[in-house]
């Protein structure tokens, strides 16, 4: 069994891990300039399941107050795409907001902090730069649904 996270938003990211927590794989979303997810992504994922049964969990996301309206359709499309995404993939799929996994890998709104529990869970993925919180968030996901699955 293997865990998809997708944590949507036009610089959104995905994190792949097994059954046993080991990371598997992880990448940018990446969106066209019409903000559709690209084949490339779908490609991506598929490759890293390797035909393995698999179960995705997607972000719920929301506009915040104060976000343009031209900002809040894009944020939405994302999140559209993610949800896309995980039904093209054939597989299980949930949505759970940040409050909830977070809350339950003892972590908050702080992108520093979900960095680098992410680092000391999976030293050997590509999140050596600040930018990859996207990225942390999205194994952190796919952690929070393997613990949930395994009770």
């Amino acid at each position: 069994m293997m865990y998809l996270g997708i944590d949507p938003g036009f610089t959104g990211a995905w994190g792949m891990i097994n059954h046993k927590g080991d990371y598997i794989s992880c990448g940018d979303m990446l969106n066209d300039h019409q903000f559709i997810l690209t084949n490339a992504v779908f490609a991506e994922i598929s490759q890293a399941r390797d035909r393995q049964d698999l179960q995705v969990i997607v972000e719920s996301v929301h506009s915040m107050p104060g976000q343009g309206v031209s900002s809040s359709f894009k944020f939405g499309m994302s999140f559209g795409a993610a949800i896309s995404l995980a039904q093209r993939l054939n597989c299980p799929w949930h949505i759970v907001t940040p409050q909830k996994w977070k809350k339950s890998l003892k972590l908050d709104s702080d992108k520093d902090k979900s960095l680098s529990l992410a680092r000391e869970l999976w030293p050997t993925a590509p999140l050596t730069r600040k930018k990859d919180n996207g990225r942390a968030e999205a194994l952190l996901l796919s952690e929070y649904l393997r613990r949930e699955q395994l009770g």
